[in-house]
């Protein structure tokens, strides 16, 4: 990388990564997560009586959100398998109109009679719970449909929206949120969902969420220049973690790159929040291979990171970027003589 494209990344760093929820810095969420906690397992009966009871206690706008935010997450159980039933579904009937409205609308029956009555949903319901709930306490609030991007739904093309979330208006402001990804995860291993509330996904830094979220109305990006869908699915894979540590990738700005057998690779990284370098590893994988890769890792100006590495076996592999065993960005390597 030449010293004018460093420079150039140095002067746009300290702009671009300062977090929404810093917004709200002055207030304490102690009292919304205790309200939360205390109507823990309640019914979703009545709507407007459980929006009532989580929030008539709270003054500001930001607390009655974080009451609702926070039961949803901690009270609905994301149903894994729907999802991966609808996302297939939907692939089938993509370019049939007809049969993908009958099940649109069989999908979504389905799915609201299991969410009031087992508290299981995928991330529609979740997204209307976070809307409506919202709603009858008096908060603004939108349902944003687009492509949710991960390591296991890597769309490498323009595809059936997979995602849905939410902007909400607080004190005459759009935020954004997921609270599906904010809920927890699923367990391959053990075939349960893991509740772990995140709150890396509530009222994000849009740029930063721009990296995994991307909506059908762009407008909802609410970046002052938005990014094309383009860059968003050619961009590296970053994760719950990457969020977590306030790690985001700069350099290089696409997943698939190349490089030779031998040859020194140079990567950026921003490092929004304090972090231990010691602790940032790389891992070289390809199927059953799994391999560390050396790094030698130098912070720069600010809060940037240079990473050095060298690869020295030809080949295709997904590249990691890890930090206390924790995956925070992928990149897909291909290594030539």
């Amino acid at each position: 990388m030449s010293k004018k494209v460093l420079f150039g990344i140095l002067f746009y760093l300290p702009c671009i990564l300062v977090a929404q929820l810093s917004d709200f810095k002055t207030i304490d969420f102690t009292k919304a997560d205790d309200v939360a906690a205390q109507y823990q397992g309640a019914s979703l009966e009545s709507l407007p009586v459980l929006s009532y009871n989580l929030t008539n206690s709270l003054t500001t706008e930001v607390e009655k959100f974080r009451a609702l935010y926070t039961w949803v997450c901690n009270n609905i159980e994301n149903d894994y398998y729907a999802s991966e039933k609808n996302s297939s579904k939907r692939k089938k009937w993509y370019n049939d109109s007809l049969q993908l409205a009958k099940w649109d609308k069989l999908f979504t029956k389905e799915t609201f009679e299991k969410l009031k009555n087992k508290k299981k949903t995928v991330c529609t319901g979740y997204a209307y719970l976070i809307k409506e709930m919202s709603q009858f306490a008096g908060l603004k609030c939108e349902i944003i449909n687009g492509y949710g991007r991960t390591v296991t739904k890597n769309i490498k093309k323009r595809s059936v929206p997979n995602h849905s979330w939410n902007a909400v208006s607080l004190n005459d402001k759009w935020y954004l949120c997921d609270a599906t990804w904010s809920a927890g995860f699923y367990d391959m291993g053990t075939n349960q969902f893991v509740s772990d509330f995140n709150d890396s996904y509530f009222l994000s830094d849009p740029i930063v969420f721009a990296k995994d979220h991307y909506p059908l109305e762009k407008k909802w990006l609410l970046l002052d220049t938005p990014i094309t869908i383009d860059f968003f699915l050619s961009a590296p894979i970053v994760y719950n973690s990457t969020y977590r540590y306030g790690i985001m990738p700069v350099q290089p700005e696409t997943f698939e790159m190349e490089c030779k057998k031998g040859q020194e690779v140079i990567f950026y990284l921003q490092a929004n929040k304090p972090i231990n370098t010691d602790e940032l590893s790389a891992e070289l994988v390809s199927g059953s291979y799994r391999k560390s890769n050396e790094i030698i890792v130098t912070r720069l100006k600010e809060n940037l990171l240079e990473i050095k590495t060298t690869f020295h076996l030809k080949g295709k592999y997904d590249f990691h970027f890890k930090l206390n065993r924790a995956y925070l960005i992928t990149y897909r390597v291909a290594i030539k003589k």
